[in-house]
């Protein structure tokens, strides 16, 4: 049961990010929305979902995943989840949700080295 919770949570905070992101990079972030474009194209869609569940759940990642995080870069990867931390529904936990991250970033920096 948890498992199936897990994946309508991360559908959920997949469409929000979707209905989000569309809107306020088309308009108001020309710049982000470039990076958003590169960064997006370097990883597959369910990296981009595990990443997502490490950080706002309690999700896992495959070391393909990870090397698919660090060939990303860390801008990216920082840009976009603070990005997406900074969502008003996410933001009380934001200080969590960067330290999530930068664990993430962390480890699959040590499993790209070992590869």
């Amino acid at each position: 049961m948890s498992k199936f919770s897990f994946q309508i949570t991360t559908l959920f905070i997949v469409v929000a990010l979707v209905c989000a992101f569309v809107p306020v990079f088309s308009v108001e972030e020309a710049e982000a929305k470039s990076l958003w474009n590169t960064c997006l194209v370097k990883i597959t869609p369910k990296c981009a979902l595990d990443i997502i569940g490490v950080v706002f759940e309690n999700g896992t990642i495959s070391d393909p995943c990870c090397n698919d995080l660090v060939k990303e870069g860390k801008v990216c990867h920082d840009t976009l989840i603070k990005y997406i931390a900074d969502k008003p529904m996410l933001i009380a936990h934001e200080t969590e949700y960067l330290k999530k991250s930068d664990d993430l970033w962390n480890h699959c920096v040590s499993i790209s080295k070992s590869a």
